[in-house]
């Protein structure tokens, strides 16, 4: 197999250049008086200085702030002021990582520029900074990546002046519980434009940012990898009455201030920043965020079959007694579930499931809901050929908790001084070591084969305010966050075999920071049509469709809807369970064989491709009213799988061509609402498409082709 491509050209001399290049996706910075600055992008693989006399790099003087990151310490701008110290590159097969050294003259200060390239058209850019003083510094201003996007001389590409039309920002437009995944493409005005997550907003908006180029084809894509507060902040400088507009941008970390107190020689590194471009649609820029998502952020191999087991929860919705467990084990066994999951709940006497939050943080099995312990149900499980998980929330502690009476300082407190009432603060080495601990002791204990991590708070819970040992106030969530990440890197180091999904009241921490440590996320708590599609088409946009779970049946799956459109909302992600009957109840037959011939298509024809798959949104902003379509193929385009759902009134014929096909190919073409075959030219499939008969709202139809001979 060819060599993918990727290198950064470092230029020595008075005005230092730094031009990194991964596959087509070229980002260019220069050291010019003393600032580090954003010179532009090429999407096509050229360097910006590739005409040696006739440079394409952007002009720093047309931007109040041209700098490629913005820090600010002790009220002091490190922006400029920054000397050169040091370059270093290393290569590694396919991968590249540099790291730029730069000293301030302002502040005894070094900043460390790091780089990771990995041959996709998306990159990762982190800072580290030191303070070389015997002093304590307070942070109050960082931006991962800033500076100018492009300038752009509008007359060249049309004869218009509508200047509102030229950039859409995509992104998405719900921050609320439930509503995660709301993708909208929405033009860019001529202003300042900033898009909150967590601090200003609530915590279920996925930080990710899209912007496009509507004359010219050209798409800006990054994540940034934090569950803390972050912003978007694009900056659109245009005028009808002048041809040339600018366009620039910041990745921030917000919080209260200062959001961190550097202690004396403290190293600090930041989250990270995961940016692409390219010059193509919407599909070509997701498919080259999952393709570096895969390669350079997850660290758990991807055709590891455990991180794809369907799994089957129950949790306090139900009784939760032994014999009710009991009954849907036995069911869950012959829908062709893999996992049993025990949800919240379990630590609760009988009777007080739905009070489950007061009593997180004793983290053991009630004994008189489980008198012979709850490994009877592991030995139950296995029985039936299923696995055993359970649900924790470590990061909380409820009123039952004994943590309120022995260590009350383990809590946050917010800038009015008022004490959290469950949260604890992880940037407390003693609450992380505490909390650390328990998990690998519940993980061994109950001889867990998954453990589902919850964390139901507050998102202003997140920012609480802590003095340091010299008695300096600093906002703990920078801290308290990374103590988080490192429990579970350690976790899962200790437990290389235990499956470990996350959650966070659904879809509040789907970052690619949180996500590094686990096998897949539940995106939203939400799997009531039609707002469970647009979750489901959204968070495929923004994070592999293997990582992200959905739900079939339960949590008010039942409640809109066919039977087949609550089912295939989860067939193009990581497949979880819920049960169709009582315990007591008939199961209804036609309803298990629907189920059974689902989770057999899956595992046999959409499991195998899906840790590698390509995904194809062709409604990535689908309303509520319209028709959602969704297709995953395979990389080599040997088969694939479209989801049609008909959110709103449906016409009947909708017409679905298969992006993921080859043209010159020929397919076995599947509709499974009918249950019948046709074989079909991939130059048909892909360019004519086949029309689709969806005569009601809220139904389905799921479309399966394979090459054939």
């Amino acid at each position: 197999m060819k060599k993918k491509f990727a290198d950064i050209f470092y230029q020595s001399g008075e005005n230092p250049a730094f031009c990194y290049r991964t596959s087509k996706t070229v980002y260019e910075e220069m050291l010019l008086g003393g600032g580090l600055i954003s010179c532009g992008w090429n999407g096509a693989g050229y360097p910006l200085n590739l005409l040696e006399k006739c440079s394409t790099r952007i002009d720093k003087h047309r931007f109040a702030e041209p700098f490629a990151f913005n820090i600010e310490i002790d009220g002091q701008s490190l922006d400029y002021g920054l000397e050169f110290v040091d370059f270093q590159k290393e290569e590694d097969g396919e991968n590249v990582k540099s790291v730029l050294t730069l000293k301030s003259r302002f502040k005894p200060v070094v900043i460390r520029v790091h780089t990771l390239l990995d041959s996709t058209s998306m990159f990762t850019r982190f800072l580290e900074i030191e303070n070389l003083s015997d002093e304590y510094m307070n942070l109050s201003r960082l931006s991962l990546l800033s500076g100018p996007i492009e300038m752009l001389e509008f007359e060249r590409f049309t004869e218009t002046k509508d200047v509102e039309n030229f950039y859409s920002l995509g992104y998405f437009s719900n921050d609320s519980w439930g509503r995660e995944g709301e993708f909208v493409w929405r033009n860019l005005l001529p202003e300042v434009t900033s898009i909150d997550c967590r601090f200003n907003r609530d915590r279920f908006r996925h930080p990710v940012l899209f912007i496009r180029n509507n004359l010219t084809g050209k798409i800006w894509f990054m994540q940034i990898g934090f569950s803390g507060g972050c912003r978007f902040t694009v900056d659109y400088n245009a005028q009808k009455d002048r041809d040339t507009t600018r366009l620039s941008f910041k990745a921030e970390i917000v919080s209260h201030k200062p959001m961190l107190v550097l202690k004396p020689k403290e190293k600090f590194i930041s989250p990270e920043i995961h940016i692409g471009h390219i010059l193509g649609d919407i599909d070509v820029a997701v498919n080259e965020m999952n393709a570096h998502i895969r390669k350079s952020v997850f660290n758990m191999k991807e055709a590891d079959p455990s991180a794809l087991l369907i799994g089957c929860g129950m949790g306090a919705e139900h009784d939760m007694t032994v014999k009710t467990s009991e009954s849907y084990i036995r069911q869950f066994a012959q829908m062709g579930g893999e996992i049993f999951i025990i949800d919240a709940g379990w630590v609760c006497p009988p009777g007080k499931e739905g009070e489950w939050s007061n009593f997180n943080g004793i983290n053991y099995p009630d004994k008189e809901r489980y008198p012979d312990s709850i490994l009877a149900l592991r030995d139950y499980c296995h029985k039936y050929g299923l696995k055993f998980a359970m649900w924790v929330d470590i990061e909380s502690a409820g009123k039952y908790c004994n943590l309120h009476n022995t260590h009350p300082e383990w809590f946050t407190t917010n800038p009015f001084g008022e004490t959290s009432g469950k949260y604890l603060d992880m940037s407390i080495p003693e609450v992380a070591e505490w909390a650390e601990s328990e998990l690998a002791r519940i993980i061994t204990e109950y001889k867990l084969d998954l453990l589902r991590v919850d964390h139901n708070v507050d998102y202003t819970e997140y920012f609480g305010i802590r003095e340091n040992e010299a008695g300096k106030p600093e906002c703990v969530s920078i801290r308290h966050i990374n103590a988080v990440y490192k429990m579970y890197e350690n976790l899962k180091k200790r437990f290389p075999d235990v499956i470990f999904e996350n959650c966070a009241g659904g879809g509040g921490r789907t970052d690619l920071g949180m996500m590094k440590n686990f096998n897949h996320t539940w995106v939203s708590d939400c799997q009531c049509a039609p707002w469970s599609i647009q979750i489901t088409n959204g968070m495929t946009m923004v994070l592999p469709p293997e990582r992200v779970d959905r739900l079939f049946a339960g949590m008010g799956c039942h409640s809109f809807g066919t039977f087949d459109l609550q089912m295939r909302n989860c067939m193009l992600g990581h497949m979880s369970l819920n049960v169709i009957a009582p315990p007591d109840a008939v199961i209804n037959e036609e309803q298990m064989e629907f189920v059974q011939h689902s989770v057999k298509l899956y595992k046999d024809f959409i499991r195998p491709i899906l840790p590698a798959s390509k995904i194809y949104h062709h409604t990535p902003d689908v309303k509520r009213d319209e028709t959602a379509v969704i297709e995953i193929s395979s990389d080599d385009s040997s088969r694939g799988a479209i989801g049609i759902f008909t959110l709103g009134k449906s016409n009947g014929k909708i017409n679905v061509c298969a992006k993921g096909a080859d043209q010159s190919k020929q397919y076995k073409v599947y509709l499974d609402n009918d249950r019948s075959f046709f074989i079909i030219s991939g130059r048909e499939l892909k360019q004519k498409g086949i029309i689709i008969d969806i005569p009601s709202a809220m139904s389905s139809e799921l479309i399966l082709y394979e090459v054939t001979e």
